[in-house]
């Protein structure tokens, strides 16, 4: 173990969080399976040894280990207990994810969503993604201006999954998404223990608007994937999911997991184009050829999720280090994407990466991102709009400070104020 300066590398810090690129960078050199002394987890970052602990399940595990420590740790392990109680007193206290499942218990709850996300599911959405893209920047062209997160990066993705759950209303989606917002910065372990309160509050108003629709699609089926959750029935369990699955997978898997991570690429993106003006000219000039290599490179330089947990129920080692069993592993997926011994020059954009796709940004093994496909195609329509609607971009002067939220897991930019000269060809 290395006597690396806690300080240097606090990911709970949110200066750190800011940009802790610089913090992985050390991780990697001098400490690559790191014990943080003040939340206790394992902190992970070199890329063989992230695609390790995610393949292998048998010892490192999704759900938690016979201690029941959860993924928040030494930090906040009160603010669960109380957060608890307030589920069990006004809504549902939510049941393990998908993401937080093993096999086979894991693999059978996946089959419900598989369906949803099979090639053919993409393919029927791709045109709605690709309209929407190019009616959201319609609607603010004409200005010049816009904040392209608040405007287009959070819309598209949202709009998207409220086609699939089958949420037509857009007062409604906007509702929802207030409680998945709550839920977003709950997991991100950066609150006080009165915050967390106000967003568990939030959450149960999601959960009190979802719960009448769960009762009636129960009666009355349809064919959006928010029926196909309510009412298919895991052969292997001999019933469908109860409300209390149901409601965690509201705001993990679908909402926050289907929209708020592609959001936070579409935003890392546009603002890497504006910084990197010759990036720009090359997609604009062949974005056919480009394109497609040009998300892998946004997603691996600025993954949306920046970590994920895996449980210890055995003592296991890993790269000379001992993980105690009941331990809680923090594999960070963006230090393995910036690892040197895996991608030359990492810490820039190369549109000519060979195996481009090799990130971790959704993770590997079996808990891959089942939502991958549909992510990939909606940051494809939401550049290529940019690239076919604006002829330059640049930051609105004084309007940025560039500041993400603070979070433990993710990386969401709050705002990304922008302006542009329209391509005359636009449509």
């Amino acid at each position: 173990m290395s006597d690396l300066a806690h300080e240097e590398v606090d990911l709970t810090n949110e200066d750190i969080q800011q940009c802790p690129y610089e913090a992985y960078k050390k991780l990697r050199e001098q400490a690559p399976v790191y014990q943080d002394p003040k939340t206790g987890f394992f902190i992970v970052t070199r890329y063989e040894d992230v695609r390790h602990v995610l393949k292998d399940t048998e010892n490192f595990k999704s759900s938690y280990g016979a201690s029941g420590q959860k993924a928040e740790g030494n930090i906040n392990s009160e603010h669960v207990r109380k957060g608890t109680q307030l589920f069990k007193e006004k809504g549902w206290v939510p049941a393990p994810t998908l993401a937080g499942r093993d096999d086979p218990n894991h693999k059978q709850m996946r089959s419900i969503f598989d369906q949803a996300f099979r090639p053919s599911k993409i393919k029927e959405l791709e045109p709605k993604v690709e309209n929407l893209s190019y009616e959201l920047i319609n609607d603010f062209l004409s200005e010049g201006y816009c904040d392209w997160v608040k405007q287009f990066s959070i819309p598209l993705p949202l709009k998207i999954i409220g086609i699939q759950m089958g949420i037509e209303s857009e007062e409604d989606l906007w509702k929802i998404k207030k409680s998945t917002d709550a839920f977003f910065h709950r997991i991100g372990m950066m609150l006080s223990q009165e915050e967390e309160l106000e967003t568990i509050e939030r959450e149960i108003e999601g959960q009190h608007y979802f719960q009448p629709i769960f009762e009636k699609l129960r009666k009355c089926p349809n064919d959006t994937l928010l029926s196909e959750l309510v009412n298919t029935e895991i052969e292997e369990w001999g019933r469908t999911l109860n409300d209390n699955e149901l409601h965690a997978e509201m705001m993990a898997d679908t909402f926050v997991g289907g929209s708020e991570t592609t959001t936070n690429a579409l935003s890392a993106g546009i603002k890497l184009l504006i910084e990197q003006k010759n990036i720009w000219d090359m997609l604009k000039n062949n974005n056919e050829k480009y394109l497609k290599v040009f998300v892998e490179e946004v997603l691996r330089l600025e993954s949306p999720v920046q970590s994920l947990m895996r449980n210890t129920h055995k003592d296991v080692e890993l790269n000379g280090v001992m993980i105690p069993a009941g331990s809680v592993v923090n594999v960070r997926y963006a230090a393995a994407n910036r690892d040197e011994e895996y991608f030359e020059n990492p810490e820039k954009i190369n549109l000519e990466r060979k195996k481009a796709g090799s990130h971790m940004a959704f993770g590997s093994g079996v808990h891959h991102c089942l939502g991958a496909p549909l992510a990939r195609r909606e940051l494809y329509w939401g550049f290529k709009a940019a690239l076919d609607c604006f002829d330059e971009m640049w930051f609105a002067k004084d309007k940025n400070d560039f500041k993400y939220h603070p979070h433990f897991l993710l990386r969401s930019l709050k705002e990304l104020h922008i302006e542009f000269s329209v391509n005359p060809n636009s449509q």
